[in-house]
């Protein structure tokens, strides 16, 4: 796992700057650090960042020359079958130079097969290829977006990297999008391909963009690969093949060459990994975030899983260890802005781990899967004709109050129905200064089944740019590389395209709860979903100066109607404090570009 920065160029190529933009990547790769420049044909500058995991020989370094200096790879994650795609690459007699590094295999295959090798990767992978033959560069992101990949274009140069501040760094000009502006306030989050920052773009999960150039000129196009709701089928679901999948995408996440530990949050996600890790007989290390509100904390379950199955466990107290100073520096972890204040227990626990450990597993993605957000099962019960007449109440809802998302849910519109759980259009239109808010921005994606088009629309809107990106920044941000089981895309392929019978209105994720069932009690099983997070509804007011000032000071404030942050602090709910969060979030990821 690591992070890089580079730039393409017909033009000159400002190489100090692009060094010193490389260090805001470092954490992404503390291990060891390469450069690889030059001007040729083209000119070209690549800075790679390694965090060690499989094949910690030097030869596995990168950026990855080809042995012919044909080709060259930049690649940041884990090909979890690079085993067995280097034996089929060793029938063809390709020579390999490193033991296992899964960066040659990658590098080998779209040598060998060209980019449509990206199909046969099982992984978390952003990677840029150039094929100076034949005069190609791909950039390439993995299918439900674990791993980051910016980009900047125009007809003479390509700039990426992993980092979206590193790739500001080299080329200037950021300048905030006012539809991205909309979209953060709306959803927390600005979804791929676009960034907060015009002419600055993301790969979108399931994408590789081609550039082809010649004669001083660049031409980009873009492909899919592929996409979520290609896989809805109804085939008869089964228990057993689902469990099958489900322990080999655990077990693919266990290659490595260093020590792995665990996220144990004491619910049905996490926990089912971990027995499936002790049913397999593996040596178990386990990390969890604890609070004193005992609304959140889930100590209990916590406890109840180590002591069953015999993990090494470290808690850790987030309201006891969170203060200014480390929310501060969570939200430097951002590369872009993010408004869920989850980030800062995530970033904490990650910290944690990171004093022993590079990988950890992750229970994230589970939610999705198996529809285990309130919003699936609540969308999917009738509404009545009644219901319906409520939501007419939410155009006469002050903002102030709420989002109005309790009116909109009772919406024959599906759509806007379910959207209203993600919602917060109120918001948008209060504090932004120019017209309304587009209701085009987003629209669910459909198919043959209200269910499915949920699940499918989760991973829209909130698995690739919320969840993922959340668990890459504040991890890698402390040097940790996490792997989800959950969102192996096979594990992800079987649920889309079987049947549901398993669907309950009342259990929640029924497969897994039929996996845990022999070794926990209904208590355990049947419980109320928590969420991650720590009171930020009490530190928001509690620092609502700092909050103020710090909205004030930006150059946000140009453009956002700062008129109503007064209202936001005297009426104190919880969803108000989120809003000046979110805002705060904005305000202060702005402000740290005074010292880029």
């Amino acid at each position: 796992m690591c992070g890089f920065i580079g730039s393409i160029s017909f033009n000159k190529i400002n190489n100090e700057l692009i060094k010193k933009a490389n260090t805001y990547s470092i954490c992404r790769g503390p291990d060891n650090q390469k450069n690889f420049k030059g001007s040729e044909e083209i000119n070209f500058d690549l800075w790679f960042n390694r965090l060690s995991i499989v094949d910690l020989n030097e030869n596995a370094n990168q950026p990855m020359v080809s042995q012919s200096y044909n080709s060259i790879l930049l690649f940041n994650g884990e090909i979890y079958n690079s085993d067995n795609l280097r034996n089929n690459l060793l029938k063809d007699k390709y020579e390999f130079k490193t033991s296992h590094s899964d960066t040659e295999t990658l590098l080998a295959g779209l040598n060998l097969y060209g980019i449509k090798f990206v199909n046969e990767l099982e992984g978390q992978f952003a990677f840029v290829y150039w094929n100076r033959d034949q005069k190609q560069i791909f950039l390439a992101r993995d299918r439900v977006g674990q791993k980051p990949l910016y980009y900047n274009f125009d007809k003479h140069s390509i700039n990426f990297a992993s980092n979206l501040k590193s790739l500001a760094k080299v080329c200037g000009n950021t300048f905030l999008s006012n539809q991205a502006l909309k979209e953060y306030l709306n959803f927390g989050a600005v979804f791929s391909p676009n960034t907060i920052f015009n002419n600055y773009f993301k790969v979108e999960p399931g994408k590789y963009l081609s550039i082809n150039y010649q004669n001083n000129i660049m031409e980009m196009s873009k492909k899919t690969y592929w996409q979520v709701e290609d896989h809805f089928g109804n085939q008869k679901f089964d228990y057993h093949e689902f469990n099958e999948i489900f322990s080999q995408a655990v077990s693919k996440r266990l290659i490595s060459d260093v020590p792995i530990a665990n996220f144990l949050s004491g619910g049905i996600d996490s926990t089912s990994i971990i027995k499936n890790l002790s049913d397999n007989g593996y040596e178990i290390n386990t990390f969890s975030a604890t609070y004193n509100n005992e609304f959140i904390d889930e100590s209990i379950y916590i406890n109840e899983v180590v002591e069953k199955y015999k993990t090494k466990h470290i808690s850790a107290n987030i309201d006891k260890e969170i203060t200014n100073d480390l929310i501060f520096e969570a939200l430097n972890s951002l590369d872009e802005p993010y408004g869920d204040p989850s980030v800062v227990p995530s970033y904490n626990i990650s910290k944690l781990i990171s004093e022993k450990y590079k990988v950890a597993i992750s229970g994230d993605g589970g939610d999705e899967l198996l529809g285990g957000y309130p919003r699936v099962k609540n969308h999917l019960l009738p509404r009545s004709s009644l219901k319906n007449f409520y939501s007419k109440f939410y155009n006469i809802f002050p903002y102030f109050l709420g989002t109005g998302s309790s009116f909109l849910s009772f919406s024959n519109n599906e759509d806007e129905a379910y959207l209203s759980n993600l919602e917060d259009k109120k918001v948008v239109k209060a504090f932004t200064k120019s017209d309304k808010y587009s209701k085009e921005l987003k629209k669910l994606v459909k198919v043959d089944s209200k269910y499915k088009s949920y699940l499918i629309n989760d991973y829209y809107l909130y698995l690739y740019d919320q969840m993922m990106f959340k668990v890459d920044r504040t991890s890698m941000a402390n040097s940790i590389e996490v792997r989800s089981p959950f969102v192996d895309h096979k594990l992800i392929e079987y649920v889309l395209s079987h049947t549901y019978e398993y669907l309950d209105t009342n259990i929640s994720k029924f497969p897994l709860i039929k996996y845990l069932q022999t070794d926990f009690d209904e208590h355990f099983l049947h419980r109320q979903k928590q969420g991650f997070v720590f009171d930020y509804e009490k530190w928001i007011y509690t620092n609502a100066d700092l909050v103020k000032n710090t909205i004030q000071s930006s150059q946000i404030s140009a453009v956002i109607d700062v008129s109503k942050l007064n209202l936001l602090l005297k009426v104190k709910t919880r969803i108000n404090s989120l809003r000046l969060w979110r805002l705060f979030v904005l305000c202060d990821y702005f402000n740290s570009f005074k010292y880029l």
